[in-house]
């Protein structure tokens, strides 16, 4: 069993609530959003118009794996939750 370091975030886990990071704002761009994380002073681009409505709805849903099938279809669904989790990793995303 890995174990995570202290205050970095867990494994993320697609059937658990998740949200935008409250430190983290979305601009809007062509090519998807760029997010900014005021606490870490992390800047990520986000390739995707799905991917930036599922970043604001996140908290909306009961699970992240809900909120990405809200927004996209079938197929493209382990393509984004696989985006989230690489999203929680830099602390974009918070739970999950």
């Amino acid at each position: 069993m890995a174990l995570a370091a202290p205050g970095a975030p867990g494994p993320f886990d697609p059937d658990r609530p998740a949200r935008l990071h409250p430190q983290v704002a979305l601009r809007e761009e062509s090519f998807g959003a760029l997010a900014y994380h005021y606490g870490n002073r992390r800047l990520t681009f986000v390739k995707s118009a799905a991917l930036v409505e599922v970043l604001r709805d996140l908290d909306r849903h009961a699970t992240a794996r809900d909120a990405v099938a809200a927004h996209v279809g079938a197929d493209e669904v382990d393509a984004h939750l696989a985006a989230l989790g690489r999203l929680a990793g830099t602390g974009v995303v918070d739970g999950g």
